[in-house]
């Protein structure tokens, strides 16, 4: 069975925007699952009666531990996963099923370490973070519990990356429909019917987890995946952990630096607006999340083909890769960015109906939005280099984008011609166009040239 399905999932041959499309579809899907999996808790508590603001605000408080747990889960599946696409165009399957079972137990380990420290050190963070007396409640009620499931989001998240990288992108997809559907079905149960609030949206989510969690394992050790989880290859061996490390550090360090400008553009609201302006960056999180769906469907769904072709010596199926996803970038971000700035209200009413937040949020809306066609070629940039296993250039372009260009725009542009809050929402365009040209240029002059010179010299690998 795993034979067939390794023929079948040969990314060397067929149409190029066909092998994507194969992936990129049922991936899309995934994130369109995926955001309702995370938006759903907010739409629920953004709509309670008579303190759904507020909720609102304390569940955006949490975003920032919950983007460091997904960052450690990204560490892992995000660095291995791509080491296995090349290992298989090589075709070498012992070293590709021993990359997944080290990032296996690395997400294991990451765990347990993690549940710890946030149950231990949660309650000074949350104020660190932009909790107010107000919204602290909420805030703790809702990490407590989530903190819990630490271990099957890490899981459920970072060995789903290796069912996709493996070419079952239905599979794959199926891991994210099926926790979203149990969140769904369990929201309103907990929230309303049992009257447990944010308690009760937190427990739906990790009990979805879970029912992910094993799902992605019972595929991964069964007969119809073509690598296997072994217990044989778990056993952690340095070398292969460092190049996970390595190439893992690229989205690690972009999930880490989104949780450090989350921190810093609450706190920072929090100083300048107060709590309405904390509230109104939570809602343009996650209208963030639903917009840029497509696009990161699009460039995860390539990453296997870019990196199985890459692995097979194939440079040209590679340079067209990197073609079609930047024209499916560009064309979707530059409508996403219209669609944003005629009509922002259609989108906020989703969460929150309160007058003075669709006001306000309009026009942070609009600002925040207005260069997300420029950040589409940060993605398709970032995402070859991490195809293509060029961890030193994902790290830095990861950091460039927030840690070097929007962590002191948030600070400074503020306190810069009375802009107060505004300049907070200012930064990320800012970022989104010095981001995205040096990002997609630098790849273009280094990683493009390089397809195009070994296209010349060095041969196909025969499959």
């Amino acid at each position: 069975m795993a034979t067939a399905s390794a023929k079948q999932n040969d990314f060397t041959k067929g149409s190029i925007a066909a092998n994507i499309l194969k992936m990129a579809i049922p991936m899309t899907i995934a994130q369109i699952v995926n955001v309702l999996y995370n938006i759903v808790d907010r739409m629920f508590i953004g709509n309670l009666p008579g303190d759904g603001m507020l909720a609102l605000t304390g569940l955006g408080l949490t975003f920032p531990v919950i983007s460091i747990i997904t960052a450690f889960a990204n560490l892992c599946g995000s660095g291995g996963a791509p080491l296995c696409s090349i290992a298989r165009g090589e075709g070498d399957k012992e070293k590709a099923e021993t990359i997944m079972g080290n990032a296996f137990s690395m997400l294991l380990i990451l765990g347990v370490v993690l549940t710890g420290a946030v149950l231990l050190f949660k309650e000074p963070v949350l104020y660190a973070f932009g909790a107010s007396i107000d919204t602290f409640p909420y805030a703790n009620a809702y990490l407590t519990i989530y903190c819990l499931g630490t271990l099957f989001m890490m899981t459920g998240l970072g060995m789903n990356a290796f069912i996709n990288s493996q070419g079952f992108g239905k599979f794959g997809m199926a891991t994210v429909c099926i926790g979203a559907v149990t969140n769904l079905i369990l929201d309103p149960i907990f929230i309303y019917v049992f009257h447990m609030g944010v308690r009760g949206a937190a427990l739906a989510t990790i009990l979805s987890q879970l029912v992910s969690a094993i799902w992605v394992l019972r595929f991964l050790t069964s007969r119809r995946a073509i690598l296997r989880l072994r217990l044989s290859r778990m056993r952690l061996r340095w070398p292969i952990v460092r190049r996970i490390i390595g190439l893992g550090t690229s989205n690690f360090t972009m999930a880490m630096t989104n949780s450090a400008v989350q921190v810093m553009c609450n706190s920072t609201l929090q100083f300048f607006g107060g709590d309405l302006y904390v509230a109104i960056m939570t809602v343009i999180n996650s209208i963030r999340e639903v917009i840029f769906m497509p696009i990161s469907g699009t460039t995860q769904g390539a990453l296997p083909v870019m990196g199985y072709n890459y692995g097979a010596k194939n440079y040209l199926r590679v340079r067209q890769s990197i073609v079609f996803i930047t024209k499916v970038c560009v064309i979707y971000a530059t409508a996403a960015c219209i669609f944003l700035l005629a009509v922002p209200e259609v989108m906020i009413r989703i969460f929150n109906d309160n007058p003075a937040l669709i006001e306000e949020g309009a026009k942070c809306v609009r600002i925040y939005s207005c260069c997300y066609f420029m950040m589409s070629l940060q993605m398709a940039g970032q995402n070859t280099f991490l195809a293509l296993g060029r961890s030193k250039q994902a790290i830095f372009f990861s950091l460039l984008r927030k840690a070097i260009i929007v962590v002191p725009l948030v600070y400074i542009l503020p306190r810069i011609g009375n802009l107060g809050v505004y300049g907070v929402f200012l930064s990320e365009p800012i970022s989104d166009i010095i981001g995205g040209l040096a990002c997609f240029t630098t790849m273009m002059l280094t990683v493009w040239r390089e397809l195009r010179q070994k296209e010349q010299t060095e041969p196909v690998t025969n499959q």
